[in-house]
């Protein structure tokens, strides 16, 4: 994995990463001030697809944008533009995990030249709040208020928080105790592995963080009709953060979607990172067949009648 800086189109400067693997390019739409670590199949020679992606503003090495507000859903998608950009990449497989579910969707809708096949994991395409508990039977308007309320203590309190936090001893053995805690569940990913991953989430600036998911509060719940690509959506039986049936509600009306709901929780390219890979390398096959047949389509209609 290498970093690099991208320049975003409002002239904020993010840190964006890839991956050196051979395959076709994928761009990676990170959940919520996410690491490279917490993808650990795709960070493997042999995951079979080259990944682009970066780190969201005012974290983990990207700085904050001069303006403070600037850190909107339309800045994220801004964000996601110029790595592809910067790469010289005009179009490919989106993938999201958690609020990256809420930009891969939003690039699609804005940018569609751009955008091959999405594979959505374990997030909603908007009301981020509003899926929250949804799993435990709470009504959308619970976990909406719960997660607005939570995200305000947070930033309120954040000197606390990170005094906390940053304390943490993370280590084999507290990973594992987390890999079982109910909130995270075992899986597939070593806990050597697992805690590389939570050691640097928990060096976040928790006020940051919190703003960051605040910004976000407002966006509304929504179903991706229109999406006229290869959609692979991917839900956590057991996630609390991102309830399962509003991610498969959301692409129920695409006639080319592919639902699958995995024994997990909302961390499932930790506790399920074959499935990740196996579905990712299904959707892009699919891809593949769709533009083929679509080139095939214009040729044959370009071709003189006898």
């Amino acid at each position: 994995m290498r970093e690099h800086p991208v320049e975003s189109a409002d002239g904020t400067q993010v840190l964006g990463w890839h991956t050196d693997a051979e395959g076709p390019v994928v761009l990676l739409c990170p959940g919520l001030g996410t690491m490279p670590e917490a993808w650990p199949a795709l960070l493997l020679p042999e995951s079979g697809v080259r990944v682009l992606s970066w780190y969201h503003r005012g974290t983990l090495g990207s700085p904050r944008p001069v303006d403070e507000s600037r850190v909107a859903l339309a800045d994220h998608v801004a964000d996601a533009v110029a790595v592809l950009d910067a790469a010289g990449v005009e179009r490919c497989v989106v993938m999201g995990w958690s609020m990256g579910v809420m930009v891969a969707a939003e690039l699609a809708a804005l940018h569609p030249d751009r955008v091959s096949g999405l594979l959505l994991a374990a997030g909603v395409p908007g009301d981020l709040f509003g899926a929250m508990l949804g799993v435990a039977g709470a009504p959308r308007a619970v976990g909406r208020r719960l997660g607005v309320l939570t995200a305000r203590t947070v930033r309120a309190f954040s000197p606390v928080v990170d005094a906390v936090l940053h304390r943490v001893p993370v280590n084999r053995v507290t990973a594992t105790l987390m890999q079982h805690s109910g909130f995270m569940l075992p899986g597939g990913t070593d806990a050597d592995e697992v805690a590389k991953a939570v050691r640097r989430f928990l060096g976040h600036d928790s006020g940051w963080y919190a703003t960051l998911a605040l910004a976000l509060a407002d966006v509304p719940r929504r179903e991706l009709t229109g999406v006229g690509v290869p959609v692979t959506a991917l839900a956590g039986k057991y996630d609390v953060l991102a309830d399962p049936k509003q991610l498969v509600e959301s692409v129920s009306g695409l006639p080319h979607a592919r639902t699958r709901v995995v024994p997990t929780s909302h961390f499932m390219p930790l506790e399920a990172p074959e499935v990740i890979v196996e579905e990712l390398r299904a959707l892009v096959r699919r891809v593949e067949a769709v533009e083929r047949a679509r080139g095939a389509s214009l040729t044959g209609g370009s071709r003189p009648r006898a």
